[in-house]
């Protein structure tokens, strides 16, 4: 199975640029499915807490959306943890004698996801016609940082992979752990509600 970061991140900027034309949905297969629902995720979390921030939509609404950011954000988290899993069963990374990275394939992949995100969201303010000058100026700006920083992030995830195929680099699956949505772990949840977690 090839691991490809500039197929990776040419993948999330087609699908940005698709979803916000069409009904957003994933439908890869094998690891380019899981980027793509990490992807989905994030799409889906963007626009979220853009009406969230809205006062005019009532506080049902907002409420709606603090609910699905949460639920979103969850399986975003879940989608880093598969692709580790199988990031790590395809290129079986060292336990121990070489350093270990501390942020894992399916982060960066993440992260490359998130910054596609910017860069539509950006480059739409950088040519928004009833904008000033001055506003795309700086959005413009801020585009070409968004862009360096996505060459530069998807470069390091090529580097990281070749290294730890290589055996001189190595990491391992990192659980988020979200307590947040558990109610057996959020105190919130279980005090109102003494019978779960039990």
């Amino acid at each position: 199975m090839q691991f490809n970061p500039d197929e990776i991140s040419q993948l999330q900027s087609h699908l940005t640029a698709l979803w916000h034309l069409e009904s957003p949905a994933a439908s890869g297969t094998e690891f380019l499915q899981l980027v793509e629902e990490n992807h989905l995720r994030n799409f889906q979390l963007w626009h979220e807490e853009d009406i969230a921030r809205r006062d005019d939509l009532g506080s049902e609404r907002v409420h709606q959306a603090k609910r699905a950011i949460d639920r979103f954000n969850q399986e975003r988290n879940n989608f880093i943890e598969e692709m580790d899993k199988v990031l790590v069963a395809a290129l079986q990374p060292k336990e121990a004698g070489v350093p270990r990275n501390s942020e894992t394939p399916g982060m960066m992949i993440d992260r490359l996801s998130i910054l596609s995100l910017k860069e539509f969201h950006m480059n739409e303010e950088a040519v928004r016609e009833d904008a000033s000058e001055n506003h795309r100026a700086t959005c413009g700006e801020k585009l070409a940082r968004i862009i360096r920083q996505r060459t530069d992030l998807t470069q390091c995830l090529g580097d990281l992979l070749t290294e730890v195929a290589s055996g001189t680099k190595t990491f391992a699956v990192y659980y988020q752990f979200k307590m947040y949505n558990d109610p057996a772990l959020n105190p919130q949840l279980y005090l109102a509600n003494p019978t779960a977690g039990k």
